[in-house]
């Protein structure tokens, strides 16, 4: 997830440009692939294992992961590949703390923003499942005051087809937030900001990325349900999906072992410490924590549709063009290049969580910064760089995150 901001200053890229390259000549950490001795016992301890993909592979991964993390400036990097015959692939590189220079845990959490609403939707669909919702629903069945809510239905949120405008996009919004990052938002207070303006086109008429849809829908599965939405997420996508790392904050806690988070989405630009930021601004549609683990296991819950019936998968994967290279998205999920999944980010972490069924292969990126390097997100150019190694005819193009 990325909210829309007023491109910063010359002199403030090049502070970031500054504060983030010492990073990349920082020794970095890396989970063993075949040969264990090769690291201090200290690191070794902390790698969970992994099968191996073969030493060509395994020196072609750290090689293409470790270009792409030092000329991207970013600090830490968690990357895990999983292939089905094949064997594994887990690495902890570059540091989880700039200035105690920690090095990245394979074993943290972080913050994994619009992955969030793969598991909101999920909840919502296994309410269409029960027969309790619809998704040709209008919003205005479940949540008053919604412009054009009687034409919006929850289909157009969860695919981001409704028109509604990005609370994130509001100047209000941004300089509310970035004021007192701290300050608890609550969804119908983030969703006046985006009633503000004009809706920007038809329901249904193009693809625009905006949390406002996602927090409807959150709102929706608690009206519903009559729980609160992250009750309702743990007890029917979490538990039976054995996650058991992964959590829905109320506010700005963190269990430990994070990595801390560094963005430039600040009032002056400047690269800051975002990692005890509060996410209730971004709740349905971004605040959750996870892992590498249960994001390795939520991937491919997630694309096969474990939790759902096959009529309400099929539903959920027809998806439409984005408007970006190669990717196009469902009701709550992407596609691009045959990987099936989500991009996050929020302020101060990105993820990405995929899984390609032609060949039962798991890509799971947790990096501890969202600053941009020419425009892209460092998600996905590692994304793209991993993915040219290990299946060279599905490379991941882009994400869905506005600019």
């Amino acid at each position: 997830m990325r909210r829309a901001r007023t491109r910063r200053p010359f002199a403030a890229a090049v502070l970031v440009a500054s504060v983030l390259a010492p990073l990349a000549t920082a020794p970095a950490t890396a989970v063993p692939s075949g040969a264990p001795s090769a690291l201090p016992a200290a690191a070794r301890a902390d790698c969970p294992p992994d099968g191996g993909l073969g030493p060509e592979l395994t020196a072609r991964l750290d090689k293409a992961i470790e270009d792409v993390r030092v000329q991207a400036g970013i600090p830490g990097v968690v990357a895990g590949v999983w292939m089905h015959g094949k064997g594994s692939y887990v690495r902890a590189t570059g540091v989880a703390n700039t200035a105690t220079r920690e090095p990245m845990s394979a074993r943290g959490l972080v913050r994994i923003g619009s992955e969030t609403k793969t598991f909101t939707v999920t909840a919502l669909l296994q309410l269409v499942d029960q027969g309790r919702i619809g998704l040709d629903d209008p919003i205005a069945k479940y949540v008053d005051g919604v412009p054009n809510g009687a034409n919006i239905t929850l289909r157009h949120l969860a695919e981001m087809r409704s028109g509604l405008f990005p609370y994130t996009a509001d100047a209000d919004f941004t300089r509310a937030l970035l004021s007192d990052p701290q300050r608890y938002f609550t969804p119908r207070e983030v969703l006046a900001y985006g009633y503000r303006h004009d809706n920007t086109f038809d329901p249904g008429a193009q693809f625009q990325y905006s949390n406002s849809n996602l927090v409807l829908l959150g709102l929706v599965i608690e009206k519903v349900t009559g729980q609160r939405l992250a009750d309702v997420i743990h007890k029917r996508v979490l538990r039976p999906s054995g996650l058991h790392r992964t959590l829905f904050p109320r506010g700005p806690e963190f269990p430990e072992p994070h990595p801390r988070g560094y963005t430039d989405q600040t009032l002056s630009g400047a690269v800051e410490d975002a990692t005890d930021w509060n996410p209730s601004w971004a709740w349905a549609a971004g605040a959750m924590i996870s892992d590498l683990q249960d994001l390795r296991r939520w991937a491919e819950v997630l694309a096969t549709g474990k939790l759902l019936s096959p009529e309400t998968q099929a539903q959920r994967m027809k998806t439409l063009p984005t408007g970006f290279p190669g990717t196009t998205y469902g009701l709550g999920i992407l596609e691009t290049s045959g990987w099936i999944g989500h991009n996050g980010s929020i302020p101060g972490y990105e993820t990405v969580t995929v899984y390609l069924p032609s060949k039962k292969a798991t890509l799971v990126l947790m990096l501890n910064t969202d600053v941009r390097t020419g425009g892209q997100e460092p998600s996905t150019l590692l994304a793209r760089a991993v993915t040219q190694v290990i299946t060279p005819d599905n490379v991941y193009d882009s994400s869905v995150t506005p600019r």
